[in-house]
């Protein structure tokens, strides 16, 4: 990649950025740049990740998105994405997130796991990503882009980081071998009712097979999963529009519920 590239990939990284904190959206990706490689699109979500450290941001966790069918037919792609978990970027339960503050959100309910050990390689397996996993629990995650639509690319979504905002954890409980998570039904309610809902199996078979694509797929780029890290399978149901003045809440049978609330 030359210098002219670079420094695109610089601008872009900061016009993204600018574009989330002064919540002015601007004109997706390949609008210009129809057939922008993917590896380009995760060097532009990469920069960003490299100006928020600077700026004392902390990563804490990765995401692993569009890995049901729901989702994949509601982008209209055909294949995971990923982006990264910053601290400020996650919150307990029960917290409250201002719609005013986002762009376009929308919220979507997803088996998570907390990693008791390093999970990297070239072909991570199903049991090693079980063997990885110390605690298991169920998040919302609100997603929002920082372009003026959501009729946008896998590349676009990964320049944008996943189209992650922000992340709304339920407690942890430990896993054990015998949790079958792709049986886990889970049902997403707002304001009380109930909207939408999805098994774990939804999630490439198996959430697990989420930790295992994302381990892969960091490898390349030579990193990987870490101990002590919170990784998102993806969602279960295709994602919701996230209203002011409501609450949504998310259980399963077998993993503590999780809500949040919108002003």
């Amino acid at each position: 990649m030359d210098e002219q590239d670079d420094r695109w990939i610089a601008a872009t990284s900061l016009a993204l950025l600018t574009a989330e904190y002064e919540r002015i959206p601007i004109e997706a990706l390949t609008v210009r740049w129809p057939d922008l490689p993917l590896e380009t699109a995760y060097r532009v979500q990469e920069a960003a990740l490299a100006r928020q450290v600077a700026g004392g941001a902390r990563l804490v966790g990765h995401k692993a998105g569009v890995t049901s069918r729901a989702m994949q037919e509601q982008m209209g792609v055909d294949e995971p994405d990923s982006g990264v978990l910053l601290n400020h970027m996650v919150l307990p339960a029960g917290s409250t997130v201002a719609r005013c503050a986002l762009l376009q959100p929308r919220v979507e309910a997803e088996i998570a796991f907390r990693l008791g050990c390093d999970l990297t390689g070239v072909t991570v397996g199903l049991e090693e990503s079980r063997a990885a996993v110390k605690e298991v629990l169920l998040a919302l995650e609100v997603i929002d882009t920082r372009y003026t639509s959501w009729r946008l690319t896998v590349a676009d979504s990964i320049a944008d980081n996943a189209s992650c905002a922000r992340v709304v954890t339920g407690p942890e409980v430990p896993f054990s071998a015998g949790m079958d998570l792709a049986a886990e039904q889970v049902v997403v309610s707002v304001d009380g009712t109930a909207v939408a809902a999805g098994e774990g199996r939804a999630v490439l078979g198996d959430p697990l097979h989420a930790l295992a694509w994302l381990a892969g797929r960091l490898h390349r780029r030579g990193d990987g999963l870490r101990a002590g890290q919170l990784v998102l399978a993806g969602a279960v149901h295709a994602s919701l529009p996230l209203e002011a003045r409501s609450t949504v809440r998310a259980h399963s049978p077998h993993l503590p519920s999780v809500e949040l609330h919108v002003r």
